[in-house]
């Protein structure tokens, strides 16, 4: 209290906030017109391989010395960039310099000519392709594979109908397996009160925007909470910037192809057919229990998308002898940007895949 009858502390204190309230008005302007945006995806890499909209990105180094290669999947229905979101605050850039040789397999924007994309094309199809241009470019016999969040399903799929397929370990983030968690909108599809057809566009696929209101209806106060921290940091430049970046891509979601999107519904909503086993790919039944290969799950424990309980089921799913899972105190994007990835998430995945690959000294 002594510092409020001060009259040059008070007078210092009104001088400081002026000067915030000033860089709030300039940082609001350009927020407002979509000035001084962040770079995002920088880290220089090369396309090496396409097929359909997909794309194979080999990010450049010349300081790899750890082998087999790291070859990352993402989910089908957001953009990849934000595992190389800003440099500094990189997953991508943070792998790079610990000596992996890394590639990233993006989806791209799917139109009217991959609605009829079912899940085995990826899984059969589109996956291992890439993985063998992935060998052959590095001279390989084996790859790591790590998947985020729907693409960690994708790589599952792929390691249980592939049990022969190349892998040196398999490593999956915000991955569910249990439907009966993943929120209001699953339970609408999961009971039949939504069916797939009804949501289409004209390309055959779910729009983004239908998948957007999807995630806002998980944490319907979310917006308005945004608004009140952006208000209180929008004086600090970082702050902003990063805002601009992370906003950017919550909002930034692509089609999910319709013939994926109905087995989606049908055999993991609806059937649940991963926790129960009763998934087919392809006409074959896959089971999770093949999975052998070396194998971590990394899970939030505040992930609003994918909830803790619909991701834990799956360390006892794999039937991998040496099987591991991380758990930790965050959000879903926070897995892979900000203080847990870097203190954490990145390092516990580096420990994990040195200690099962070559590293040249």
């Amino acid at each position: 209290m002594a510092s409020l009858t001060n009259p040059v502390a008070v007078l210092d204190r009104i001088r400081h906030e002026v000067e915030r309230n000033a860089l709030r008005a300039r940082n609001g302007i350009k927020l407002a017109v979509g000035a001084d945006r962040p770079g995002v995806g920088r880290t220089a890499k090369d396309v090496v391989w396409r097929g359909g909209r997909c794309e194979l990105w080999h990010y450049r180094s010349d300081k790899v010395t750890v082998s087999p290669p790291l070859l990352i999947v993402f989910s089908l229905i957001s953009r990849s960039y934000i595992l190389d979101l800003t440099p500094g605050n990189s997953f991508v850039e943070r792998l790079i310099d610990a000596g992996f040789d890394v590639y990233l397999l993006d989806w791209g924007v799917p139109d009217e000519r991959d609605a009829q994309n079912r899940l085995e094309d990826y899984v059969d199809g589109y996956l291992p392709a890439a993985m063998d241009r992935v060998r052959d470019l590095s001279g390989a016999d084996q790859v790591n594979l790590l998947g985020y969040c729907f693409g960690g399903i994708l790589t599952l799929l792929h390691a249980a109908h592939h049990p022969d397929s190349p892998l040196r370990s398999l490593t999956v983030m915000a991955t569910p397996v249990d439907f009966r968690h993943m929120g209001p909108l699953g339970k609408i599809f999961a009971g039949g009160g939504l069916e797939v057809d009804s949501v289409l566009d004209s390309d055959g696929n779910v729009p983004p925007q239908v998948i957007l209101q999807g995630f806002r209806s998980l944490t319907p106060t979310a917006e308005v909470t945004r608004y009140v921290n952006l208000w209180d940091k929008l004086w600090s430049d970082d702050y902003v910037a990063a805002y601009q970046a992370m906003t950017g891509w919550s909002t930034d979601h692509i089609p999910f192809p319709g013939a994926a999107a109905r087995e989606t519904v049908d055999m993991l909503l609806r059937r649940n057919g991963l926790v129960n086993d009763r998934l087919t790919i392809a006409g074959d039944q896959v089971h999770l229990a093949d999975i052998t290969v070396p194998f971590l799950t990394v899970l939030a424990a505040r992930d609003h998308i994918v909830p803790e309980p619909a991701t834990a089921p799956l360390i006892d799913l794999v039937g991998s002898p040496d099987k591991h899972e991380l758990r930790l105190e965050a959000g879903h994007i926070g897995l892979v940007v900000g203080r847990t990835a870097a203190k954490t998430t990145v390092p516990t995945i580096i420990d994990f895949l040195r200690s099962r690959s070559e590293v040249a000294r």
